[in-house]
């Protein structure tokens, strides 16, 4: 035998959950004897690509992370004032090792469980009372994608609550940033929305406008009083949108207090770097009267079956998965993780600790200020909080670019030929005197920062200071020793279920593996201090990734090109919509509106379809859960010459890969339309078969499902859009940094490449498992999925199986027959707690229904603890049908069950306690107790409490 040289280590069998061994056991439990033989009973053999993978052959860890520091090198360590939303800031180390470096926070699922997730939850309602608090608005939602998009969600809120239909006028001041600017106005243009951009002291409210956008401070550093202006937009029956810097309202006047409706903008700054744009949680608040209209997640106080205080999502019926087309929103994934760190860095420095931070950035930006005009500089605004624009002339400015990048320094140049640079809380006193020499361009200098700064008084002292107070409540003020706030840390994390305790196994969410090599490059300063509108010189690194990332997408899909800019699966429909829109009417078909949606779909769909301005179109499915065809060609028929776009998921929600998917793609085209495909199930699919071959024209991809990303508790995700040929001038522009095709649409979020750091995570994966282990991946997802089905046929009834008999990499289990006699899927749901799993998708696509995805990651042993748990509640829904346990008082009905009332003297359930606690063998070793008993859902909604209630309400 030949001797070989290939590392011993390789990751796909690390990523793998089963063993060599334990596949063909799976195997010959399904009656085969290979992988290939699977696959083909399970993919169509027209659908199977042809096409070997050209992805470059695996890679260990070791090579990984040294290629990475390669990567990292290229990138240029310039030091960035630029600002524009974007600034340096120090992530305390307590946060980044036990929050952003640790698998308890980043593995977690989004809370619909509420049970298992009370730490998440008090996380992001600690976070919601940081944003009430510091806006001086009544009501926050768990966080929005980035600054841009949440102002662009503001506008459709208001739009929303205007009942006058002549009302369609939002006027934006030029003094916002611009890519929110441009973000705005393109989700206002597929919507009908008038956008109109100037001088707000020059713009008289009139009976047409809808609303108002105001930057504060502006983007150029400076603070205008917005009183008078905000009472003149209310006299004309608009509404205010305050776009707000955080960090600055500890010392400012809060929007909600000078007359704003809604208040958006960034926690960046809050402890989450820049890494290259993202991702950060962007924040929205606004008025309780507005609670209902408001979009994304809020997270609210209800109480447990016992009348404890316990936390879950509030407001559930907005969730777009069940209002569709009428949900206030299409934001599905929202920045969860980045959200709970800027919660942390808040309770960490408290309100004094953020006000000490605010003030030193605003005293060493006076102090500079100071310098510039000794200089003889002029500013151009006297008061501002840490952003200057300098009156220089396009000479000068050419001059101090020169300077600055001489001392690898970024500021910022403005068309007119000014110049601006803002300070952040990592601006030393020596970068004063770094950027005082780029600007005395070489000239001698007769005093430094330093004696300036002896001659000031501290403070800031401009107009509308700050004299409310802010961050009360005690989270606030207990945590600000490392011990203290490790220790709540890890509090918080033990009441939450995530992928350290037991498989998620989430139809259409794809928890797998988020390897530790793979995440460690988020906590690079090389990758992670870059700011989004640097220079393209000076991220080589960043810009090598994104290409070669790009080439490994084409190949997987078989398309032509992708965009980056989406930073979440929602954002990535609504692009490629806005994609389809733009090629229609370069064609002078703009008329083509028309969007058929399967009635299987995700909710985001039809949710994204009415953003981009489209008509939905329901199309049904058929007794086998696949698409009906009669009813496709008859609507597509119908709507022949208004047709835009079919959008298709694939495999189909229902867990098969349809046979006809290549017959329905020739059906939209044959009618004019477009296919978009949903690649939220993508992970079926890489190396099996390619989207563009069987038909579809673009498709977005998860890459926080597929491609590794962690879900971070629901957020953040990524959703790369990539398209066939005749749709790549369409990609997407940015006002700042030039992408995009010949005939782009506008920018769809704030930064060019938008989460462009957790990018590197997708990018580590797919060279961690090269070609062949991307494709064995895939096969083993299916066998792990048909291997779940077959073990649990017996106790359930699988809902839908392909041709052959076989499911894709998910499938759905069928517990309607059980609501007769008063079980269902939640009680299911809730009892699988106490075996220590997080429930399967509950009744979403089908009501009374779970989908069950188990992944890849997932050993033979792991799979079957999980089919010998569902087996188990199987027969105690049998002990509850036979009447042999009480119809109200069981383990299911009563489930979940919290330690405290498994210890209690008081125990009146007419089953025993170790029934309840321990109901199989592997609970004795290994329990997860969940935090609290089951969660009233009406009673959160109906006394809707969004921000941290007082400290006694915690006391039983």
């Amino acid at each position: 035998m030949a001797i070989d040289l290939s590392p011993t280590d390789r990751f796909a069998d690390r990523h793998i959950g089963p063993s060599e061994a334990e596949i063909q056991q799976m195997l010959q439990a399904l009656g085969l004897t290979s992988l290939e033989a699977l696959i083909d009973e399970t993919i169509p053999e027209p659908i199977r690509t042809r096409h070997a993978l050209q992805i470059p052959p695996a890679c260990s860890e070791a090579a990984l992370l040294e290629k990475l520091e390669r990567l990292a090198a290229k990138n240029a360590p310039f030091r960035s004032f630029i600002g524009m939303g974007y600034y340096d800031t120090v992530t305390p180390p307590v946060i980044q090792r036990n929050v952003l470096e640790n698998p308890a926070w980043y593995t977690a699922y989004t809370p619909y469980q509420a049970e298992i997730a009370q730490g998440r939850l008090e996380a992001l309602l600690n976070f919601q009372t940081m944003i009430i608090d510091l806006t001086g608005l009544e009501l926050a939602n768990a966080s929005l994608l980035d600054e841009a998009t949440a102002a662009a969600e503001a506008m459709m809120m208001l739009r929303r609550l205007t009942t006058d239909p002549g009302r369609n006028t939002f006027f934006i001041s030029e003094t916002c940033h611009p890519q929110t600017i441009a973000v705005v106005a393109t989700r206002a243009e597929p919507l009908g929305v008038r956008i109109v951009v100037g001088d707000h002291r020059a713009f008289t409210p009139g009976p047409e406008l809808l609303g108002v956008l105001l930057q504060y401070p502006a983007t150029d550093g400076a603070i205008y009083d917005y009183r008078d202006y905000c009472a003149q937009v209310h006299a004309a029956g608009a509404y205010v949108v305050v776009a707000a810097d955080l960090l600055s309202l500890t010392l400012l006047m809060p929007p909600g207090e000078f007359g704003a409706d809604v208040a958006v903008g960034s926690t960046q700054r809050f402890g989450m770097p820049m890494g290259y744009g993202g991702p950060h949680a962007a924040y929205f608040a606004t008025r309780d009267a507005f609670k209902r209209q408001v979009p994304g997640r809020i997270i609210g106080v209800s109480r447990d079956a016992d009348g404890h205080l316990a936390l879950r999502m509030a407001l559930q019926t907005r969730e777009q998965h069940i209002r569709r087309d009428k949900a206030t929103s299409n934001i599905c994934t929202a920045q969860v993780l980045p959200a709970i760190m800027a919660s942390f860095y808040a309770i960490y420095h408290g309100p004094e600790g953020l006000r000490r931070i605010a003030e030193r950035i605003h005293n060493l930006t006076r102090v500079l200020a100071a310098g510039l005009e000794r200089l003889g500089y002029r500013l151009r605004h006297k008061h501002f909080f840490d952003t200057l624009r300098l009156d220089t002339t396009p000479a000068e400015a050419a001059r101090i670019r020169e300077a600055a990048l001489a001392r690898r320094i970024n500021l910022r140049y403005y068309e007119d030929g000014s110049v601006g640079l803002s300070l952040d809380e990592a601006t030393t006193a020596e970068e004063l005197e770094t950027l005082l020499e780029v600007f005395a361009l070489g000239q001698p200098r007769a005093f430094t920062a330093a004696a300036l700064a002896t001659t000031m008084e501290s403070g800031y002292q401009g107009p509308l200071a700050r004299t409310s107070p802010y961050l009360t409540h005690p989270v606030f003020q207990r945590y600000h020793s490392e011990t203290e706030l490790m220790r709540y840390l890890h509090h918080l994390a033990s009441r939450d279920l995530s992928l350290v305790h037991s498989m998620i196994p989430l139809g259409s969410c794809t928890m797998k593996l988020n390897a530790a090599a793979e995440l460690m490059p988020l906590s690079w300063p090389a990758f992670m201090r870059v700011h989004p509108f640097a220079p393209l010189d000076q991220v080589q690194g960043y810009r090598e990734m994104l290409d070669q990332l790009e080439q490994w997408l084409k190949d997987i899909t078989g398309f032509a090109a992708v965009t980056f800019q989406p930073n979440s699966g929602a954002a990535g429909e609504y692009t490629g919509l806005l994609i389809i829109r733009a090629y229609h009417q370069s064609r002078g078909e703009g008329h083509r509106k028309v969007c058929l949606i399967p009635a299987s779909a995700h909710g985001t769909n039809p949710a994204s379809a009415v953003m981009a301005g489209m008509e939905v179109v329901v199309v049904q499915c058929d007794e086998n859960g696949n698409i009906d065809l009669n009813d496709l060609q008859a609507k597509a028929e119908a709507h022949r010459d208004r047709l835009a776009a079919l959008m298709v998921t694939y495999p189909s929600t229902h867990g098969v890969f349809e046979p006809h998917i290549r017959e329905i793609c020739d059906i939209v085209h044959a009618c004019g339309g477009q296919v978009y495909l949903d690649g939220a199930n993508m992970n079926a699919q890489v190396g099996l078969c390619r989207p563009a071959e069987y038909g579809a024209d673009l498709c977005h991809l998860n890459l926080h499902k597929t491609f590794a990303i962690p879900h971070g508790g629901g957020g953040p995700g990524a959703g790369p859009v990539c398209v066939a040929e005749h749709l790549k001038p369409f990609l997407p522009s940015h006002p700042v940094i030039p992408t995009g095709g010949s005939q782009a649409i506008g920018p769809v979020a704030a930064t060019p490449f938008g989460s462009a750091s957790i990018l590197l995570i997708s990018w580590a994966y797919i060279a961690l498992m090269g070609a062949e282990g991307l494709r064995r991946a895939s096969a083993v997802a299916i066998l792990n999925a048909n291997y779940l089905a077959q073990q649990l046929e017996h106790a359930f009834e699988i809902l839908y199986r392909g041709p052959n008999g076989r499911v894709a990499h998910e499938f759905i289990l069928d517990l309607r027959p059980f609501r007769r006699q008063g079980i269902t899927e939640i009680d299911v749901a809730k009892r699988l707690i106490d075996y220590g799993f997080h429930a399967p998708t509950v009744s979403f696509p089908v009501a009374g229904t779970m989908m069950i995805e188990p992944t890849e990651s997932e050993s033979k042993e792991e799979l079957d603890r999980f089919c010998e748990a569902l087996r188990r509640i199987r027969a105690e829904i049998e002990e509850v049908l036979t009447g042999w346990a009480d119809p109200e008082h069981n383990v299911l009905k009563q489930a979940p069950h919290t330690a405290a009332m498994v210890a209690s003297d008081h125990w009146e359930m007419p089953y025993g306690r170790e029934k309840a606690a321990f109901p199989a063998p592997w609970t004795r070793t290994r329990k997860f107790w969940p935090a609290v008993r089951r969660v009233d859902e009406a009673y959160g909604d109906r006394n809707l409490m969004c921000a941290c209630p007082p400290v006694e309400a915690y006391a039983v």
